[in-house]
């Protein structure tokens, strides 16, 4: 309960410091807000829960009425999300990444620096597919056992919590904010990436991301020798080599898709594509699970994800976007480039003490403000820097589960934490600004 009564006080708090410059019905749902995040934050309720609390909360307070909050918890881009997680419970149930953990690891050289790329690269790999707690608990124990010199321990855990972090940004179903962008873009009949497009722009953010990332923990460690990590390299099965083969049609499905659209303005509905493969892993003598298997699948996510698209709803529609964002006019009169620096600033420094979903509810919609009055493509970019900078969370152990599962292992400090995150988080902001300005000026 004191987790709970803390919420309230702390909604309360927001909403008598907003009631001095926002109308009451903005205040409120600041308030609101605010009690939503913080016990996201503090855990006083399961995530799911809290989660459908908009369901009550919204309608009562006169902000959204039922149908339009309810609306949110079904939009169609979650089912790529479902469809993405079916074909990821189907990976993890017959250990396919294991196996493929495994050997990417292998490809690194044994060194202290050459592990720290393997881990953070393997972690980032995987991550952009599967849930990132996953991926983390999977490769803490490895990070562990490969060195008793507890500096490297610390270098090899936080590469796989980043890894992680950053891994999620590659694909639409990485993360929730990029499922958040997406589903606010179709929400508003804006033109929406196509898988194959989105990782086309993503890639060079993650790729500099993970050669800078493991050259900064491998900085004034000694480059020493570690145990070898070449565990389960057996040769693949036959369930794991027809599983292979499925997940290599779907790539190259789309591969194609994206091809389509960009050659032929035709293509094929990607939640569509993703929510089949899933069912595909049911059908007998082809797929690998059972519905019972369906119990792993993370309902709380896709509460989760209905509360932030009904967050992002509220926003726009109360107006309390524009009214922001009308106080924040200032960002509108800045170079393009130095918008995106300060944009991405303060999603990334944000999201260090709240949840990345609630923060990218909030601030895409105040964004979209100032999109509105750019050219098509810059206001596409902005949205997007917005997005990725809601990965940024490396400082603080609160900011993202893969943080919290390695400060878990008592071996690392958050003082540690903080220090090499608070470089990162300056450094990705640079590298999504960069990337943004002189990259997906070309590509959009």
């Amino acid at each position: 309960m004191r987790g709970i009564v803390i919420a309230i006080i702390i909604g309360l708090i927001f909403f008598g410091l907003t009631s001095l410059g926002f109308s009451t019905q903005h205040a409120v749902l600041i308030g609101l807000v605010a009690f939503l995040v913080t016990l996201w934050t503090n855990e006083a309720m399961p995530l799911g829960a809290v989660s459908i609390l908009p369901i009550l909360l919204f309608p009562s307070f006169g902000i959204l009425d039922t149908s339009e909050v309810t609306s949110n918890y079904s939009k169609s881009i979650i089912f790529l999300f479902l469809g993405g997680f079916m074909l990821a419970i189907a990976i993890e149930k017959i250990g396919l990444h294991k196996y493929f953990s495994s050997k990417l690891l292998s490809f690194f050289p044994k060194t202290s620096r050459g592990i720290i790329y393997a881990l953070a690269i393997t972690s980032a790999l995987l991550s952009s597919i599967l849930s990132n707690t996953t991926i983390t608990l999977m490769l803490m124990p490895i990070a562990l056992f490969l060195s008793d010199n507890i500096k490297l321990k610390v270098r090899f855990l936080l590469a796989t919590a980043y890894g992680a972090s950053t891994g999620g940004i590659l694909t639409p179903i990485g993360t929730a904010p990029n499922l958040i962008l997406l589903g606010f873009l179709e929400e508003h009949n804006l033109p929406v990436l196509a898988f194959g497009e989105w990782m086309i722009l993503m890639f060079p953010v993650v790729g500099i991301m993970l050669l800078i990332i493991p050259y900064l923990l491998s900085l004034g460690v000694q480059d020493e020798c570690v145990e070898d990590i070449n565990h389960d390299t057996k040769k693949l099965t036959s369930s794991q080599k027809r599983l292979s083969i499925i997940l290599s049609t779907l790539a190259v499905v789309l591969v194609a898709n994206t091809f389509a659209k960009q050659a032929l303005g035709v293509a094929l509905d990607e939640k569509l594509v993703l929510l089949g493969f899933g069912l595909l892993m049911f059908l007998p003598h082809i797929g690998f699970l059972e519905w019972e298997d369906t119990r792993s699948i993370p309902y709380e996510i896709i509460f989760l994800f209905g509360a932030g698209f009904s967050i992002a709803a509220a926003f726009s529609s109360t107006g309390l976007a524009a009214d922001i964002a009308g106080k924040l006019g200032f960002i509108a009169s800045l170079p393009l480039f130095w918008m995106f620096v300060v944009v991405a600033l303060f999603v990334t420094f944000s999201t260090e003490v709240t949840s990345n979903t609630a923060l990218t509810s909030i601030a895409i919609p105040i964004f979209y403000e100032f999109a509105k009055t750019m050219p098509e493509a810059e206001g596409a970019m902005l949205l997007m820097v917005a997005t990725v900078a809601a990965s940024y969370a490396f400082m603080l152990p609160i900011a993202t589960p893969p943080n919290a599962i390695v400060m878990s292992s008592r071996v690392i400090h958050i003082k540690e934490m903080a220090t090499v995150g608070l470089k990162l988080n300056f450094i990705g902001v640079f590298v999504v600004s960069m990337v943004a300005y002189f990259a997906w000026g070309l590509m959009l």
